[in-house]
């Protein structure tokens, strides 16, 4: 395995910024040093997928990396293919196929490819006979989440098919793997149901001859909370970057994680208005006396759900706010009361929490979502500024 090649340091650029994204990469590189102790018998796959959740692909993979992290996973090859053109060489993982994908580019780069079918079978083995290369395939099985994976019914077709094709050199089963549903919920039912079936279709593959490198259905939950799922590879994913996967099995601290990103935007204008002053479209809001209001310069367009409109949470001069009104398309307002701040003053959305502001959390349940929305969606207007305590 060879990491991702070293880089300097991020830094905020010399000029203001109104809105950035800090990514604390130490924070990354110890997530995964917590999850590694969660499952010390097992690799450890860091996904990196959607510009690893909104906090930077390539900084996070290199991070992880470094962490001890032997696997990357993506989900569109496009996505495997930038980090080999970016120089990993490390396995690579990537599950989220269609016709006509780019089998040929990611047999000859040595990434992975998921197969759930017959007719993905069929794809990476033609590509694997025209680049002249045994083609690295990792079978998945539906075990229950009834997404992307392999019916159990149609399991016997497919794996026989996938050895005959490993026999004569076309293609090596590297990997068999599957996803769970509710393993955010503890004790939900479908869990054992599903490592049941999982290791039915384990089974299986071995008699019909596949002896894959890396068994693996451990996401981050399962990660974190059920060991006999670990197998020979976890797979966490959201937990790399600090969050929790459920507020239900455990806050990030409870693991040993850090929230890794930090959104914070300088303050574009504050003013005094009077009583009973509507507040953005619609006014939802209107004042209730005369006040202050600060205008924070980021929206929807740069991925604040407009779902927290009233009940978002934002740290303005030492204090929770909340936005006043309606979330727009580049700024929303909040109500400071009776205190004032200074324009270019920063207001903090979200973070660790460390100094009092507002998590990814916290702003998941002021808009009705998950954690993995808030930061996943946070736009391209909103410059990632990763900090790294490496040379």
């Amino acid at each position: 395995m060879t990491a991702l090649p070293g880089g300097a340091p991020g830094s905020a650029a010399a000029t203001p910024m109104r809105a950035r994204a800090v990514v604390d990469l130490a924070a990354v590189r110890a997530n995964v040093h917590a999850l590694r102790e969660r499952a010390p018998r097992a690799e450890l796959m860091a996904v990196v997928k959607s510009d690893g959740y909104g906090h930077g692909a390539l900084p996070c993979a290199r991070a992880a990396r470094q962490a001890g992290a032997t696997w990357l996973g993506t989900a569109t090859p496009q996505e495997a293919l930038a980090l080999r053109a970016a120089g990993d060489t490390g396995r690579l993982l990537c599950w989220l196929w269609t016709p006509g994908g780019p089998w040929r580019e990611a047999v000859e780069a040595d990434v992975d490819v998921s197969v759930s079918g017959m007719w993905a079978l069929r794809e990476a083995a033609a590509a694997a006979r025209a680049t002249g290369r045994t083609a690295r395939v990792q079978l998945k099985i539906d075990t229950g989440l009834g997404r992307n994976g392999c019916q159990p019914a149609d399991w016997p077709e497919l794996i026989s098919a996938a050895r005959a094709a490993e026999a004569e050199g076309t293609l090596a089963v590297t990997g068999i793997w599957s996803h769970f549903a509710c393993a955010d919920e503890p004790g939900h039912p479908s869990i054992p149901a599903q490592l049941a079936a999982y290791r039915e279709a384990l089974a299986a593959a071995e008699r019909v001859g596949l002896a894959p490198e890396v068994r693996h259905i451990a996401n981050s939950p399962a990660t974190l909370t059920i060991p006999e799922s670990h197998f020979d590879l976890v797979r966490p994913g959201i937990s790399v970057y600090g969050l929790s996967p459920s507020p239900e099995i455990g806050l990030p601290a409870e693991f040993g994680l850090r929230p890794a990103m930090t959104l914070s935007a300088d303050i574009a204008l504050v003013k005094r208005v009077p009583s009973g002053h509507g507040v953005s479209y619609g006014h939802q809001y209107v004042t209730p006396g005369e006040t202050t209001l600060a205008l924070i310069p980021v929206g929807y367009a740069d991925g604040i759900p407009r779902h927290a409109s009233g009940t978002g949470p934002v740290l303005v001069g030492g204090k929770w706010r909340t936005v006043a009104g309606r979330v727009a398309m580049d700024q929303f307002a909040v109500d400071l009361g009776g205190d004032t701040v200074e324009v270019g003053d920063e207001a903090v959305l979200f973070g660790p929490g460390d100094r009092g502001e507002p998590t990814a959390e916290d702003w998941a349940r002021a808009a009705g979502t998950i954690s993995y929305e808030i930061v996943t969606r946070i736009g391209t207007r909103v410059p990632r500024v990763h900090l790294d305590d490496l040379p």
